[in-house]
């Protein structure tokens, strides 16, 4: 009897060790995250959107993730502007969190215990066009005072007033009929500040997979062709890059919305996180918002590109590459960085940097049915696909879904065409084509205040029709 109690002690003993030893490591972990999240979102505030350090500080690390919300502001950073990098230590006996910056897609974080150079490829040298007549530039962008714009411009200001819509707007944006109605931005910030999307790269990555589409570089109904699915008997290779788009890949993931902290903080990458999930309902079936589907789609349009490329050899130009950033050069949207984890894979799930201007571009591209300064850079009918609902729906929403957009076809006072890309903290950008309207909102919202979409696009309408 006495030698089983002293057992139990001792495997008592051993497990409330064991379980400090968890505590400690998950709240090492915690601070290697929060270091991460704060080397990156310095780093990226800084060069690509040509903040501050204290307006940073102030609004991209508040009102952050409950998980690291507490420690972040306890890392001290440490900036080198000629090296244009971001050290973050978040422990004593390890290298601190490192990203770095370059001209071509901003901001890179390194993986936890990364203590050395990135060698990656050269930059290219990215061009502004400010001169130019807007929309590919900055002149003649605003529209002379009329009677509408002032409407518009009433709305736009209420936008900042929490206590009308909710969140922290830091940027309003109304294009009509081409030009400029209304434009207004919170102190310390103007038409070059650029954000981070969030979510709204979703929407992004699917402009850049309809151009490659218009390129005839990838088939969007075809079996995907990531490598790591290709061994006899898996059933993922059964995905297509359609079913990626709608968020209906039926695969798991750890939660709901699937937020892939390892990569967003950690300095893991997408084929080794977002290629790892199983499949666990059939492809089309279900409606699941996951940020893994988006990143996958990517990944699977690039391999299409190199596939093809392998297989026709020289005779495809290096212009028909997936590459958002010749993509967003041809549109005028200097200022959008399209950053990638440290192999060089771009996470389009939410990581894109941009101004309310070049979002505003990316809605004029829309409104414009895919064709640009005469060339044509989506197919004809990407508008179409993308804002049209397909297979299994979001539930318990105001908002459908197509293909990478939010669909704003329930609400009162909106057109039925009407058509979005939603980002975390309050990113929106709205395509009406019927009214030939696209409404930029940034921000900087916590989970305790968000911004109303609904209702402000519903009093834009309003005033354009009063």
């Amino acid at each position: 009897m006495l030698k089983k109690l002293v057992s139990l002690c001792v495997v008592g003993a051993l497990f409330s060790i064991s379980a400090l030893a968890q505590e400690a490591e998950s709240a090492r972990y915690d601070r290697a995250l929060a270091a991460g999240y704060k080397a990156q979102f310095i780093c990226s505030g800084l060069w690509n959107g040509g903040k501050s350090l204290a307006d940073i500080k102030a609004d991209e690390l508040t009102g952050i993730y409950e998980r690291i919300a507490d420690i972040v502001p306890t890392l001290a950073e440490e900036v080198d502007e000629t090296e244009r990098q971001v050290r973050v230590r978040f422990a004593e006996d390890a290298p601190p969190r490192v990203a770095i910056w370059n001209s071509q897609s901003g901001c890179t974080a390194m993986p936890i215990g990364f203590d050395g150079i990135q060698n990656g490829p050269s930059a290219r040298t990215r061009k502004f066009f400010d001169d130019q007549f807007w929309p590919m530039g900055d002149r003649n962008a605003v529209v002379q005072t009329s009677a509408r714009s002032t409407g518009f411009e009433t709305v736009a200001t209420r936008a900042f007033q929490s206590e009308i819509y909710g969140g922290k707007t830091s940027a309003v944006l109304v294009i009509q009929n081409g030009g400029i109605q209304a434009e207004t931005y919170k102190a310390g910030q103007d038409l070059h500040t650029a954000q981070r999307t969030w979510s709204v790269a979703k929407s992004l990555a699917g402009t850049l997979i309809g151009h490659s589409v218009q390129q005839n570089m990838v088939d969007i109904n075809a079996p995907v062709t990531n490598a790591e699915w290709q061994k006899h008997g898996d059933p993922r290779a059964s995905l297509t890059i359609d079913n990626l788009m709608r968020m209906s890949s039926g695969l798991v993931s750890d939660t709901a919305g699937n937020r892939t902290d390892p990569l967003y903080m950690g300095g893991a990458s997408v084929t080794e996180r977002a290629t790892s999930w199983p499949l666990l309902y059939k492809p089309g079936s279900r409606f699941r918002y996951a940020n893994n589907d988006t990143l996958l789609a990517v990944h699977a349009a690039r391999a299409q590109h190199l596939d093809r490329k392998y297989k026709l050899g020289n005779y495809i130009a290096e212009e028909h590459d997936f590459d958002p950033f010749a993509f967003f050069q041809k549109l005028g949207m200097t200022r959008t960085y399209a950053e990638t984890d440290w192999q060089n894979n771009y996470i389009l799930s939410s990581q894109v940097w941009t101004t309310a201007r070049d979002l505003g571009r990316l809605g004029m591209l829309y409104l414009n049915n895919g064709m640009w300064n005469g060339e044509r850079l989506l197919p004809e009918i990407w508008r179409e696909f993308v804002s049209t609902p397909s297979g299994p729906q979001p539930e318990g929403r105001n908002f459908g879904y197509g293909a990478t957009f939010w669909l704003m076809n329930q609400s009162e006072g909106i057109p039925k065409d009407t058509f979005a890309g939603f980002g975390n903290r309050g990113q929106y950008l709205v395509i009406i084509p019927s009214l030939d309207l696209v409404i930029v909102r940034r921000g900087y919202d916590s989970s305790d205040s968000r911004f109303d979409i609904e209702a402000f696009t519903q009093d834009v309408v309003a005033a354009l029709k009063s």
